[in-house]
C-alpha cells in the first residue's frame, strides 16, 4: 500500500514538473524519465553558444612562468577552449553541441554551431592548447576533470559519421594524445583516491576516460584504467555517504565511486562490492534531494549540478541490480526525482549556473 501511494504521488509531481516545462521536456508515458524535445535543445544549445566566444567573466587558473605570459588574454592562453568561464565548462559545452547537433539535426541552431566550432576547433588552435601543457608546471593542470570532459569530446566525435565531426576530430587528436599520455604517466603513481564533490574526484575522471578507452579500442589505456580502478577503490567498504553532500558538491563522492566500480568488476563482483559499500540507509539518504539555497552563488549553484550527477549515476546502477532488489526501486525513484526537480533550474537565468549546467542536463538525460 505504501509503495502504491509513493508511486501516486511521485506521478503526480512528476506531472506538475512537466506542466512547467512541458515546452522543453517530456514526461515519457511509463514515467521513467524525461526526453528533451526540439525546443528544449534549443534552447539548451543557446547557453553555451552565448559563452563560447565570450572571454569574459573568466576564470583562468593560470599558470604563469613569466611576465609575458602572466599578461595573456584567455583566448592567447587557450584559442580553443577561452569561453564559458572557465576551460573544462568550454570544453562540455563543445560537447554538449555536438551531441545535440548529433540528435537533434534539424536543430535551428545547427549552422550556428558548425559556424561556431569552426573557429574554435581547428588544428592550429589544438596545437596551441597542447603547447600550454608542455610549459613547466603545467602537467597536473585540469586533472583530471577537464582531462575527462576532452575525451568524452573526442568519444563523441568519433562516434558521428558526419563531415565537420571528422574533420573536428582529427584536429582534436593531438590534445586528445597528451591528454591520454598524462594520464597513463599519473595512473601508476596515484596511491590514493580524491573523494571530493568538484573537479578533481578520481572515479568520475576514470569513468569518462573508460568510456572513451573502450569506444575507440584503446585497450592498453583501458586496462590501466581498470587496474588502478581496482587499486584504489576495490577494497571499500561502508561508504561514509551521510556525510554528502559538502556545499558546493556537483558529484557525489560515493555514487561515482560504485558507477566506476559496475564498469571494471564483473556483475558477480560488483553485487558483492556494492553490497559491502552501500548500506540500505546510505542510499536512503542520497535519495534526499540537495538544497540550493541561492542560485546566484557560483559554489552553492553546484549543487543543482549534483542532483544531474546523482540522477545519472543511480540510473546506472539500477541497471545491474536485480528487478525486485528493493536497492533498485530507491535508485530508479530517486533519479527520476533528481533529475525532474532540476531541469526547471537550467532556466534560472543566472550565468553561474548557466555557464556549465545544461550540459549536466544533456548528459543525465541520454538512456
Amino acid at each position: 500500500m505504501k509503495k502504491i501511494i509513493f508511486l501516486l504521488l511521485l506521478f503526480s509531481f512528476l506531472l506538475s514538473i512537466n506542466a512547467q516545462v512541458n515546452d522543453l521536456y517530456i514526461l515519457r508515458k511509463d514515467s521513467s524519465g524525461f526526453d528533451l524535445t526540439i525546443k528544449g535543445a534549443s534552447h539548451l544549445a543557446s547557453l553555451p553558444l552565448k559563452c563560447i566566444t565570450q572571454q569574459f567573466p573568466n576564470k583562468t587558473n593560470h599558470t604563469s612562468n613569466s611576465d609575458s605570459d602572466h599578461v595573456l588574454l584567455p583566448r592567447q592562453i587557450h584559442p580553443s577552449f577561452f569561453g564559458c568561464f572557465d576551460w573544462h565548462s568550454s570544453v562540455h559545452g563543445h560537447w554538449m553541441l555536438v551531441r545535440l547537433l548529433k540528435q537533434f539535426p534539424s536543430l535551428s541552431e545547427a549552422a550556428l554551431i558548425r559556424e561556431v566550432i569552426n573557429t574554435t576547433i581547428t588544428k592550429e588552435n589544438v596545437l596551441n592548447e597542447v603547447n600550454y601543457f608542455n610549459m613547466p608546471m603545467t602537467s597536473s593542470w585540469e586533472r583530471t576533470y577537464g582531462w575527462a570532459w576532452i575525451l568524452k569530446l573526442d568519444e563523441e566525435l568519433f562516434k558521428w559519421d558526419d563531415p565537420d565531426a571528422r574533420k573536428w576530430h582529427e584536429a582534436l587528436q593531438p590534445l586528445t594524445k597528451k591528454i591520454v599520455s598524462l594520464w597513463e604517466n599519473y595512473l601508476p603513481k596515484q596511491t590514493y583516491a580524491n573523494r571530493t564533490g568538484i573537479h578533481p574526484n578520481t572515479a568520475f575522471g576514470l569513468v569518462f576516460a573508460l568510456d572513451y578507452a573502450r569506444t575507440e579500442n584503446k585497450i592498453n589505456f583501458e586496462k590501466a584504467i581498470i587496474q588502478s580502478a581496482i587499486k584504489i577503490f576495490g577494497n571499500d567498504t561502508n561508504a561514509p555517504a551521510s556525510w554528502e553532500p559538502n556545499g558546493s558538491d556537483f558529484l557525489s563522492p560515493s555514487l561515482e565511486e560504485a558507477d566506476l566500480m559496475r564498469r571494471v568488476l564483473s556483475q558477480i563482483d560488483f553485487s558483492k562490492w556494492f553490497t559491502k559499500f552501500f548500506s540500505i540507509q546510505n542510499i536512503k539518504h542520497l535519495t534526499i534531494l540537495p538544497v540550493v539555497s541561492d542560485r546566484s552563488d557560483l559554489q552553492i549553484v553546484h549543487l543543482d549540478g549534483l542532483s544531474f550527477s546523482r540522477s545519472w549515476c543511480m540510473k546506472g546502477l539500477a541497471k545491474t541490480l536485480p528487478k525486485k532488489d528493493i536497492r533498485k526501486i530507491l535508485l530508479q525513484r530517486s533519479a527520476i526525482h533528481h533529475l525532474a526537480v532540476a531541469l526547471p533550474h537550467i532556466v534560472s537565468g543566472e550565468y553561474g549556473g548557466e555557464h556549465w549546467l545544461a550540459s549536466f542536463a544533456v548528459y543525465s538525460l541520454l538512456d
